[in-house]
């Protein structure tokens, strides 16, 4: 069944609380409104971040960015809103055939960081996208290596605050650039929203990009 519809709303839903993926959408000029999900304790189960045993990351990323983007098509719905195409994405990244999603607490963030010294891991990140009861999506799969970094520096960027809300503990865009020593990949997708995917998956939907 075609996924192409003869007339797509130029504003989309976008379910998803960071600022880096509104700031990648606001690049390439597309028009949004926020659908949010409630946060822990209280988030519903539907959407839970939590890996399923031994999950791979690519397996987790995927079920992740489809469980939003199948709740957010939902919420749709049932609230009776527009009937728009909807964006939801994840990111985790993966170490040795370890999924390393979000850090519990500083202690595990510069854990986290101590493993990614002096080495290469893989970051993905699955952009799923809705219109009613349809769910495509993409994966974008990228390698990062880290210098090595020394335990000072690592105590510094947890004290930030910054590693606590992203996946692998530590954002790309931001302080922790300078730890980055060779990216392979799309620098978008390691920000969190593969602009490049996501743009040819608007356009298999429709959206006028």
């Amino acid at each position: 069944m075609s996924l192409i519809v003869s007339q797509i709303d130029p504003r989309i839903y976008l379910a998803s609380r960071s600022p880096r993926r509104r700031e990648l959408l606001h690049q390439i000029g597309v028009r949004f409104d926020l659908m949010l999900f409630r946060m822990p304790p209280r988030e519903d189960a539907e959407v839970s971040e939590d890996l399923l045993g031994n999950e791979t990351a690519d397996a987790y990323v995927v079920r992740v960015a489809r469980a939003k983007a199948a709740f957010g098509a939902k919420m749709i719905a049932e609230r009776r809103l527009p009937p728009r195409l909807l964006l939801a994405a994840d990111t985790t990244i993966d170490v040795d055939g370890r999924t390393i999603a979000k850090p519990r607490d500083a202690g595990d963030a510069a854990e986290i960081l101590g493993r990614l010294s002096g080495r290469s891991h893989r970051v993905l990140t699955a952009v799923a996208l809705a219109r009613g009861e349809g769910i495509e999506h993409v994966t974008s799969v990228s390698e990062v290596r880290f210098r090595d970094l020394q335990a000072e520096e690592i105590r510094r960027y947890v004290a930030s605050g910054d590693p606590l809300d992203k996946a692998g503990a530590y954002g790309i865009q931001g302080h922790a650039a300078m730890f980055v020593a060779e990216i392979r990949g799309s620098h978008s997708g390691i920000v969190g929203l593969p602009l490049c995917e996501t743009a040819l998956l608007l356009r298999q939907f429709g959206y006028p990009i």
